[in-house]
């Protein structure tokens, strides 16, 4: 099978890129495989990419960026999704003429506005997958419905929890697309272990509002206090910087918790720490937490939706705590560092439970869903085989009917206010 990865920037940082890399690499030890980024701002990708997955962009900013047709909005990539004011006429054009020629048996977008051009540009013999690395509760209504319009063209989509599945198939109306839950994979680890004997809790992810370091700081203040001995290591770049080290300073955590920067790849960093903590209000899933675990870490996370519950087992190979509770977080946190037998039991744990995010496990489960969605491309018909029941189509239809009527009004009083502007 030979199957293409339509990505935003391949070139960047981020947990989307990391996923598609690894899933590519670990497909293309028995299949033809090629990711291509629709962007390009520098020579060399940020993460290593394995040699026999090809990587081509469409467009390079370095060269293209003051094209005229780059200033034009795009009228494929909907207008509601986050990235779009990065898109444009140019990207459409490219984006058309890649699809158009593609000689692969599958495509699979990686993002909501590149799969809706997969969904309305890809010709017909290629099977179309497109994959969802947020949830949908995330997007907003507008999003949503001009999602709906088009993933009724798409052979299969994948979330990464069964929670997030199971909210498509309640909410989104798309009879004949198959909707599987398949999570992001962790590589196998190159480095020994970590074996729990390291003082050093371990975060990593960008420094944004939603990831919550402001609380995971906060709660470390109670951990030092107890023992002093013990340093948090913060890895990742984002807007919060600023704001973050002047909490540490004003609490007076300059010896104990640090803001490390960026770290590609992780693992390195990962076997230094003997816990890894995420304090996040929201996460679609919770890869730095697999990797962690799969570092022989056990991880204190916030139990927010939707990711960290289905990783985690509580009090197994880690701990969960309500979201935005800077004293459980606290209180976690100090349950591990304090107990050297429990911290190394549970460490063993998330080295074992995490096994099941290894590349293996999800090739595997990737595989059938591409054989499956090529079979039924190349067959006429869809790859969905349960019926959705009526009781689900109507409640479908209720929430399909909310966010077309949001979305009408949005368009509405964007039409007034340019009007009487």
């Amino acid at each position: 099978m030979k199957i293409s990865f339509l990505l935003h920037n391949a070139y960047g940082i981020g947990g989307t890129i990391t996923t598609t890399f690894n899933l590519a690499q670990a497909l293309a030890a028995r299949h033809e495989v090629e990711v291509v980024s629709v962007l390009r701002h520098r020579e060399d990708p940020h993460f290593t990419l394995d040699p026999r997955v090809s990587l081509r962009p469409l467009v390079d900013l370095r060269r293209e960026g003051d094209d005229p047709r780059h200033r034009r909005p795009s009228r494929v990539f909907p207008a509601a999704e986050y990235r779009y004011h990065q898109y444009s006429e140019l990207t459409d054009l490219r984006i058309g003429e890649h699809l158009a020629a593609v000689d692969a048996d599958a495509v699979i977008g990686t993002r909501p506005g590149l799969n809706v051009h997969l969904a309305l540009q890809a010709p017909g013999r290629v099977a179309r997958v497109g994959q969802e690395h947020l949830t949908l509760d995330n997007h907003g209504p507008r999003l949503r419905h001009a999602l709906r319009r088009a993933y009724g063209r798409l052979d299969a989509l994948t979330t990464v929890t069964e929670a997030d599945a199971a909210v498509y198939r309640r909410k989104m109306r798309l009879p004949g697309v198959r909707i599987e839950a398949l999570p992001n994979s962790v590589p196998d680890p190159v480095l020994p272990t970590a074996d729990g004997s390291a003082k050093v809790v371990v975060a990593a992810g960008r420094l944004v509002p939603v990831k919550r370091y402001d609380l995971l700081i906060e709660a470390f203040a109670v951990v030092a206090a107890a023992h002093p001995d013990w340093q948090l290591r913060i890895y990742g770049k984002g807007e919060e910087h600023d704001r973050l080290r002047r909490l540490i300073t004003g609490l007076g955590l300059w010896n104990h918790v640090f803001l490390m920067g960026a770290a590609a790849p992780m693992e390195a960093e990962w076997v230094k720490g003997s816990i890894g903590v995420a304090a996040s209000d929201f996460e679609p899933f919770g890869m730095t937490i697999v990797e962690a675990m799969r570092c022989g870490l056990p991880v204190v996370s916030t139990d927010c939706p939707y990711g960290p519950g289905e990783i985690i087992a509580d009090g197994v190979d880690g701990r969960l705590v309500p979201v935005g509770d800077r004293e459980a977080l606290g209180a976690a946190l100090l349950e591990l560092v304090g107990d050297d037998e429990r911290r190394g039991r549970s460490g063993r744990a998330a080295l074992r439970n995490a096994r099941r995010f290894a590349p293996g496990p999800v090739v595997e489960q990737a595989e059938r869903l591409l054989a499956d969605a090529v079979a039924a491309r190349r067959a006429g018909r869809r790859t969905v085989v349960e019926r959705a029941s009526a009781r689900r189509a109507l409640t479908g239809h209720g929430f399909a009917a909310r966010d077309a009527a949001i979305a009408a009004a949005g368009s509405v009083r964007r039409w007034v206010r340019g009007a009487s502007s």
